[in-house]
């Protein structure tokens, strides 16, 4: 009985490579143009990208600073910490970006900008990194440095903060970061094989042509007699 099911487990596998095997340029085809559409995208249509970053620090009120003998504690440490992520979300806000907007004279909207920029804790410090990325690598960089300064003015307005202190102002950087022509051709290469099988099998099952002897045995189950070879015409009998 588990060498009548290997053995029909085996003729399945041989039926799956033979289908693939009598298939195969049309997975080679639809590989091919998955693999032509993404890099017609890559390089002459999808515009690339730049990422400009600048990092602060907010500066806690000055009398705790001026005191000497005032002990900063674990607790005050792991607010500040937590702080963060307010401060990311004021930075995004439409108080300040609408600011920035104006400012530097953007044909954008506060959704648009807002999608554009990223802002980050810097790991085990309490450092902020505000990214953005544009398809202009000196725009970037500005909107990276306006948005700081326009952030400054609010948390010292909401949180009563004594200042921000800007450790890195951000500059244009020519190193684009998207597209990635590797990755896109690796992923559009994978997509067209998976595509292509996919399509191969469903030929398959459509086709309800008789192809050879085992076809006739087993779609009709009758038994085969004799073949008729097939003679190209102008051949000698």
């Amino acid at each position: 009985m588990e060498e009548r099911e290997a053995f029909e487990e085996e003729i399945s596998l041989r039926e799956i490579f033979d289908i693939l095997r009598n298939r195969a340029k049309y997975i080679v085809a639809v590989m091919l143009f998955a693999i032509l559409t993404s890099s017609v995208y890559t390089f002459f249509i999808k515009d690339p990208v730049y990422e400009a970053y600048t990092t602060l620090m907010v500066v806690r009120p000055a009398q705790k600073i001026q005191d000497p003998t005032s002990q900063i504690t674990y607790q005050e440490i792991q607010t500040n910490r937590l702080l963060v992520s307010t401060y990311g979300e004021i930075a995004k806000s439409r108080s300040v970006l609408d600011e920035v907007i104006k400012n530097l004279n953007l044909d954008a909207t506060f959704e648009s900008l807002r999608s554009h920029i990223e802002v980050n804790l810097v790991k085990n410090t309490e450092i902020i990194e505000i990214r953005v990325r544009h398809t202009d690598p000196e725009m970037a960089a500005a909107i990276a440095n306006e948005t700081a300064r326009c952030f400054s003015k609010q948390i010292v307005r909401i949180m009563n903060a004594e200042n921000v202190e800007v450790i890195d102002e951000a500059i244009p950087i020519y190193r684009k970061i998207e597209p990635k022509p590797a990755l896109n051709i690796s992923l559009s290469l994978i997509l067209g094989l998976m595509v292509g099988v996919f399509l191969a099998f469903i030929l398959e099952f459509m086709d309800t042509s008789i192809k050879d002897n085992e076809d006739v045995v087993k779609y009709l189950g009758l038994p085969v007699i004799g073949t008729i070879p097939y003679v190209e015409k102008g051949d000698s009998a």
